[in-house]
């Protein structure tokens, strides 16, 4: 069984190499033929015409200013993570054979029109035999194995060009493929996902916080393959015509959501890496949902305490502040000069608008445009940080966005309300 196994791995294997040449070969000979964009977009978009494992590739380019130069990170932002739906007689094929039993038995019903379509999976609306209403987010066929195919290609690749340019870079090309690999077959494992939101879950309960919440994961039918969750019904965190439906003032639905988020940097094995306001929702009855735990980050307390530092620094501009925790988080193969980095910092944050001016809108080209400033600033001065500074950099971004938009005026550390280092149980409790 093992042999045959074996062999339909590496036939699979094989026409999946096979496809990825093609796309390569269809791409240089346009190349060729004069369809020349800058070496970035080219990328980009050969990226998206091979499919799953090289979009995610792109997405985790995007979110790592750390690993790769400014104008791949810039451009992979438009890398795009949607797909045309697959029909939902593919999908419950998956569905049946995950399951192991009659779907008649879990679900009441199901729609067989997606709410969403990725390149590693499907989301469908649905109600359970109890009557819950719920989401099924389920894996394409196949996904797995293209994954691993392609990422032992790359690794294979990453080998070879470190052996022929030994030096290429500070980091191992290697070791990001590693990384990469790490981060995408974690994203594959569905009951990895169903643990994170079982965890953050019991943090909330282990700080007596009742003003927010994730979904409830349905363990029976859950797998490897299928996250069965509670569907949460409410308005996106910016919608700010919405939100008073739900709350008094945005300004609550955000002091509650960064104390939720602060508080999981000390209380929870891991923090939410994709606080994007499409990830936040505030729910009919005033708390905030938090959703999608398919990004996560973690982060060692001796880090945090440096992060906080220079938090606070930013907002109280004290650039040689910012300079220091910079240089605590950073590795460095010099002598890093706080006091010129420090300068730097502040022709940064004295002369970007971005910084200064009251957001309209929470736009994440910009939120990636400011973490890119930093990182570069940091980079000229002989700092490489690890992707953690990046990905936590990233959410206070988005929060300083979204206090310029629901609570302009508002101070991380002047307000008595935001518990930016909890010492304790800091919810009031009913």
């Amino acid at each position: 069984m093992l042999a045959i196994d074996a062999i339909q791995y590496g036939i699979k294997g094989a026409w999946r190499i096979a496809q990825t040449v093609r796309v390569l070969g269809v791409t240089g000979l346009g190349w060729l033929l004069g369809d020349r964009p800058p070496a970035p977009a080219l990328i980009r978009q050969t990226f998206e015409r091979l499919g799953a494992t090289y979009i995610k590739l792109g997405q985790f380019i995007a979110s790592s200013p750390s690993f790769f130069p400014a104008e791949y990170v810039e451009e992979f932002q438009l890398c795009l993570d949607r797909t045309e739906p697959l029909p939902f007689s593919v999908m419950e094929k998956v569905l049946k054979e995950e399951l192991g039993k009659s779907l008649r038995k879990v679900f009441a019903e199901i729609d067989p029109q997606p709410l969403a379509s990725a390149s590693i999976a499907q989301v469908h609306a649905a109600r359970l035999a109890g009557g819950e209403d719920v989401v099924i987010k389920i894996q394409k066929p196949g996904v797995q194995d293209v994954l691993l195919t392609d990422l032992n290609f790359l690794y294979a690749s990453a080998r070879i060009l470190e052996f022929l340019r030994p030096g290429l870079s500070w980091a191992s090309l290697s070791g990001i493929v590693a990384e990469i690999q790490k981060t995408m077959l974690e994203e594959c494992d569905f009951l990895k996902e169903a643990d994170n939101l079982e965890q953050f879950a019991a943090f909330l309960h282990k700080t007596g916080n009742r003003r927010a919440v994730v979904p409830k994961v349905y363990r029976q039918a859950t797998t490897l393959r299928v996250l069965t969750m509670e569907r949460l019904y409410g308005a996106p965190f910016t919608a700010l015509d919405s939100l008073h439906h739900c709350v008094r003032e945005p300004e609550e639905a955000l002091i509650t959501a960064l104390n939720t988020w602060f508080a999981s940097l000390l209380y929870c094995d891991f923090f939410h890496a994709d606080v994007h306001a499409g990830n936040l929702l505030v729910l009919e009855d005033g708390r905030i949902g938090f959703i999608d735990f398919g990004i996560i980050g973690r982060i060692a307390p001796q880090t945090w305490a440096a992060m906080t530092a220079l938090l606070e620094g930013i907002e109280t501009g004290n650039y040689r502040q910012i300079a220091r925790a910079m240089i605590d988080i950073g590795v460095t193969r010099r002598e890093v000069n706080a006091d010129h980095l420090a300068r730097d910092l502040e022709k940064l944050f004295g002369h970007d608008d971005l910084w200064r001016t009251p957001a309209p809108t929470v736009d994440e080209k910009e939120v990636n445009h400011l973490l890119l400033d930093i990182v570069a600033t940091g980079e000229r001065h002989g700092l490489h940080f690890p992707r953690e500074f990046a990905l936590l950099l990233k959410q206070f971004l988005y929060f300083d966005r979204y206090i310029q938009l629901m609570a302009p005026g508002l101070s991380l550390y002047g307000d008595a309300r935001v518990e930016l280092l909890p010492g304790g149980k800091v919810w009031e409790t009913e």
